[in-house]
């Protein structure tokens, strides 16, 4: 009976092991920044952000917020700034998004409640609020290596001044 069971107890041995290695941060990061659930990070501020997605954040821009909402399989980062309608036109460019920046339909909601965080209204909810998105490695840049998806949101203000919602993970 012991030798029947020896196999069992060997696998059972392995996925214990397996899931001990999983569940304590087997991703390399420490435990401090990493939890069981969804969480904000602490101290993450917007010269982060910029830094992960290979954004530069223009001189002069005003109202610079930045987070990183931890998640159990990938962190989201969040920017946003107000700066002209040049230079928000110009970060969405250079994300090489295959379609500019376009109105997106209003019949979908927010994935949660994120920039709400930084104490701003989701830009999906933004009526005149452009978009684009694009897949760094689809389109071959090297500057966003660690990146796989990055958003651009870009809401209109006064006269030449425009938000600048981006969000990556």
């Amino acid at each position: 009976m012991i030798r029947r069971a020896a196999p069992a107890l060997a696998a059972l041995a392995a996925v214990l092991l397996l899931a001990s290695c999983f569940g304590s941060g087997g991703d390399g990061r420490q435990g401090s920044e990493r939890s069981a659930g969804q969480g904000w990070k602490k101290d993450a501020g917007a010269a982060e952000v910029a830094a992960f997605m290979g954004v530069t954040v223009p001189e002069g821009a005003t109202r610079t917020k930045g987070a990183v909402q931890v998640n159990p399989q990938e962190d989201v980062y969040l920017l946003s700034f107000v700066t002209t309608e040049k230079n928000a036109e110009g970060i969405a460019a250079d994300l090489h998004a295959r379609e500019p920046l376009r109105a997106r339909k209003k019949d979908f909601a927010p994935e949660g409640e994120r920039f709400g965080h930084l104490g701003l209204p989701e830009p999906q909810t933004l009526a005149g609020t452009r978009w684009a998105g694009v897949c760094p490695p689809c389109v071959d840049d090297t500057r966003r290596t660690r990146v796989q998806w990055i958003e651009i949101y870009v809401q209109s203000l006064q006269p030449d001044r425009a938000r600048v919602y981006l969000q990556a993970f």
